[in-house]
């Protein structure tokens, strides 16, 4: 290769490949900056305190006591319903780390028919509809499901044949 040509004065002007190379390794950087802002912008207070409890429901059984929470709303033109409600066993503390840790049974319809939803290890939702995404609520995860679905209805729940 032949040394890079000097200006007049003894400055050294820079190749192109060196300028290319400078131009993508900044796009580089702020591309992944862009797409860790997400992550590192969340409030790490908020991740250290435990997913609220639902409020309080009435009991399901003898002797355990359930707390649910509840929703149903009109959602661009869509109605839906869900459920979450978390059953401690008898004879468990009066304590709300236990209301926490257990797990809650959840169901969301949209139209009337079911969505899965999964509930993930640090207290947030997704549902089969927008698996790659998670939300804070069920309320969150069931807009987030219309806002994919646009006017397509979800499918019929398949029959179980033994």
């Amino acid at each position: 290769m032949s040394p890079t040509p000097a200006k007049p004065g003894g400055t050294r002007i820079p190749s192109r490949r060196t300028v290319l190379r400078g131009a993508f390794t900044a796009a580089v950087v702020t591309g992944t900056a862009g797409a860790l802002l997400p992550l590192l912008d969340r409030d790490p207070a908020a991740a250290d305190r435990p997913a609220p409890a639902p409020g309080p429901g009435s009991g399901s059984g003898a002797g355990s006591r359930a707390t649910a929470e509840e929703f149903a709303e009109m959602y661009r033109g869509r109605e839906i319903r869900g459920t979450a409600t978390v059953v401690v066993p008898a004879g468990a503390p009066a304590d709300d780390r236990v209301a926490v840790a257990a797990e809650p049974v959840t169901e969301i319809r949209i139209d009337g028919r079911p969505l899965h939803v999964m509930r993930r290890a640090d207290g947030t939702y997704l549902s089969d509809v927008r698996h790659y995404e998670s939300y804070p609520t069920l309320l969150e995860t069931a807009r987030a499901a219309v806002d994919e679905l646009g006017t397509a209805q979800l499918a019929p729940p398949a029959a179980h044949h033994m």
